[in-house]
């Protein structure tokens, strides 16, 4: 699809979806579409260069795959929350021939996004309406990656930061599979320490990526984790994300052991009603 017949798709006005008001904002060369979700960025995709990642964190996480997979080796992925589905369209851009579910909870805005964008289509990416963890602990299939990128008032729903919700993703990944994690510091840095205990509890190895201003506490911003059961290669790890343009940071077990210590370990028991 041309960029031009694209642009003619994209919504002039905000529209309200089933959970929230979106709008697209293209950039002044009309190259880049950023949904805006209640006001909030949620996704923004290159209508030129499919594989392009505006936002650092899915830069980073782009660069965990690809320190664990070989380059171009088709991946299938399961997606916990999708909204615009950027990451899915980078993934298959670099690795064609990927197999990818999508799971979102807004079922206009699922609709909505396959409207607005040019995303691949089934088998390649597929798209269903659900809750998360309920996908999650009803998959059959076997997973190389596991991406977790869902909030609900602007946070991360409990029921994804459990210890048997990294349990079920865990159980769900080949031997060599990643479990990647959006988490953001807004809820104050010890949310690392939270959940990488509960990754713990389910995986031998855990590491995070973010700025290094976010750890020290000196702003808010976006902070992934990586879970395996295989060790990761902290060294290419680090040479890769301190490529990307913004500063970054590695957290290694060590750092995440010590900020684990004393943190709560959040399990399903604890969930109140409608969490």
């Amino acid at each position: 699809m041309s960029n031009r017949a694209e642009r003619h798709r994209l919504p002039q006005h905000p529209v309200r979806t089933d959970y929230a008001l979106a709008e697209v904002e293209l950039s002044p060369d009309g190259s880049l579409a950023t949904l805006f979700l209640d006001g909030v960025e949620s996704s923004a995709l290159d209508l030129n260069q499919p594989d392009y990642l505006e936002f650092e964190y899915m830069q980073q996480m782009r660069e965990l795959i690809d320190s664990r997979f070989l380059a171009e080796q088709p991946l299938h992925v399961l997606h916990l929350g999708a909204a615009g589905c950027a990451f899915p369209r980078a993934l298959e851009a670099s690795r064609p021939n990927s197999r990818q579910l999508a799971v979102e909870i807004d079922g206009a805005l699922a609709r909505l996004a396959r409207e607005w964008f040019d995303l691949p289509t089934s088998p390649r990416l597929r798209i269903r309406v659900g809750e998360a963890r309920q996908a999650l602990d009803t998959t059959h299939a076997t997973w190389d990656v596991v991406v977790r990128d869902a909030f609900s008032n602007r946070d991360v729903p409990t029921r994804l930061r459990t210890a048997e919700c990294a349990v079920r993703a865990q159980h769900v990944l080949t031997p060599e599979g990643i479990y990647l994690l959006n988490s953001i510091a807004s809820a104050g840095i010890r949310r690392v320490g939270e959940e990488a205990r509960a990754l713990f509890a389910a995986f031998d190895h855990v590491i995070a990526i973010t700025d290094p201003a976010v750890v020290r506490g000196r702003h808010f911003g976006n902070i992934v984790l990586a879970a395996s059961m295989q060790a990761f290669n902290i060294a290419d790890v680090r040479r890769r994300v301190h490529r990307l343009p913004l500063p970054t940071t590695v957290l290694t077990e060590d750092d995440l052991h010590r900020r684990a210590e004393g943190a709560r370990l959040l399990q399903d028991r604890d969930l109140g009603p409608g969490q």
